[in-house]
């Protein structure tokens, strides 16, 4: 639905997107950015950039177009969906599936799929979309949750930036750990000198915390429990890494040596989601089984054992 609004500035030297954030609660800065660009915010009848600063009293008119159909085809994909209301779905992903349509890669992913699964989808930051609020690398298969509407979308997004939201993972990494449990810390960024890596950095980066336990342990193969306290790019993978523990047949951050095991990706599994519903308040836990390639190898490392 299109919308017309207007605002009074309260605060003096206020950005104009910082402004719009906090008076209007379903838009993203980012959304809020790209409406000031195209000349959709004027302030007292002239159109500002996003860092003007704002003077008491000043009037903020803010013109939302009516959301748009985004231009990604629907695809009837089976999905493995473990639950799903008028307001979140929540599927079990497949190792391989990619969740975001990209360069290159336009069909087959989850938001093709969810498109044709989903006929009541969020219009958040003006698109009709499934509202994707995390997300699982291609080779990275479990439990995640996508918002069916605004209202829910923002629910799970805060969740999520609140750490009201629990993600657990199963892991399968080289090497013996000898600690029970730990927690690595260390701000991730994209990597120095190959861009399409995410790396531990000493400068910049985004702040990340990966709580681990020991299940099982093979020699040379440990079968860890990992709980995320944020969500970064490739985050366990690199944490792992810099402990010197990598994932099973990680592409990116494993090792170079030809991995024994018949898997496609690192075996990293989103096992658990807890979360708290976004209309009704109740907590709810999503559970997705580990998948049959991860089995294999924890059936043969325990029959090494024997």
């Amino acid at each position: 639905m299109e919308e017309k609004l207007f605002f009074h500035a309260d605060r003096e030297g206020e950005r104009l997107d910082v402004f719009l954030v906090r008076h209007h609660e379903t838009l993203s800065r980012a959304h809020v950015q790209k409406l000031i660009a195209a000349g959709k915010v004027a302030v007292s009848g002239t159109v500002r950039k996003a860092n003007y600063k704002l003077h008491l009293d000043e009037e903020v008119m803010l013109h939302i177009p009516e959301a748009e159909p985004v231009s990604i085809l629907a695809e009837d994909i089976p999905l493995d969906v473990l639950y799903e209301d008028v307001d979140i779905i929540v599927i079990n992903k497949a190792r391989g599936m990619v969740v975001h349509p990209a360069t290159g890669v336009t069909k087959g992913t989850l938001v093709n799929a969810l498109l044709y699964h989903c006929k009541d989808l969020s219009g958040i930051n003006g698109e009709l979309r499934p509202g994707i609020v995390h997300r699982l690398d291609k080779d990275t298969s479990g439990v995640m949750v996508a918002a069916k509407n605004d209202a829910a979308h923002l629910s799970l997004a805060d969740q999520i930036r609140t750490k009201k939201a629990h993600r657990i993972y199963d892991a399968i990494v080289l090497g013996n750990i000898r600690e029970g449990a730990g927690i690595i810390k260390g701000n991730i960024g994209r990597h120095p000198t190959e861009r399409k890596k995410m790396a531990i950095v000493r400068e910049g980066g985004k702040p990340a915390v990966t709580h681990f336990r020991v299940l099982e342990r093979f020699g040379n193969y440990t079968h860890v429990e990992c709980q995320l306290e944020t969500g970064r790019t490739h985050q366990i993978r690199v944490h792992m890494m810099r402990i010197g523990h990598p994932l099973v047949n990680d592409p990116k951050y494993g090792s170079r040596r030809k991995s024994p095991f018949a898997i496609d990706g690192q075996a990293l599994h989103s096992r658990e989601l807890v979360l708290v519903h976004p209309k009704t308040g109740e907590e709810m836990t999503f559970q997705a089984p580990l998948p049959a390639d991860m089995q294999k190898i924890l059936f043969a490392l325990r029959a090494r054992k024997q």
